[in-house]
């Protein structure tokens, strides 16, 4: 059987219209706290459909016990994520799994998945997002942390 890169679940990521209203209303039953992502602009290796709409894009996330959960508000650009949340309106774009990025791009197309998105900062860090959301329900993703 083929390796696959989604064994390590790391975060559930939501996309939403308004970030800031979607964080007091988790806040107020009690997730949180939620902090801002590291600026997008540190992803200087990026293949994305649109890197305009990929900066512009806002998450805020909450790490909890056994997962973090991420909120994502896209810029009204065309983007995936602009994409899903006006096809249906908000929920889980995507489920993130930590894997070696490299490694997982090669066990995803070994799979028979596409690439959709892609990006990596200075530091090794970096994603990969496959097209799975018609078979999925949602779009996997594997994430890499710093080395």
């Amino acid at each position: 059987m083929t390796s696959t890169p989604f064994r390590q679940l790391h975060h559930i990521c939501f996309v939403v219209h308004e970030i800031d209203k979607s964080v007091a209303y988790y806040e107020s039953i009690g997730i949180g706290p939620w902090q801002e992502y590291p600026p997008l602009t540190e992803y200087t290796d990026l293949d994305v459909p649109n890197p305009e709409a990929f900066y512009a894009m806002r998450y805020r996330l909450a790490n909890l016990e056994n997962v973090q959960l991420q909120l994502c508000e896209p810029p009204a650009l065309d983007c995936p994520q602009r994409r899903f949340l006006d096809a249906h309106g908000e929920g889980v774009f995507h489920v993130g799994f930590e894997s070696d990025v490299d490694v997982a791009a090669e066990q995803g197309r070994a799979l028979g998945l596409d690439v959709i998105m892609r990006g990596q900062r200075p530091n090794g860090s970096g994603f990969v997002y496959f097209d799975t959301l018609e078979q999925a329900g949602a779009v996997l993703m594997a994430r890499k942390t710093a080395t």
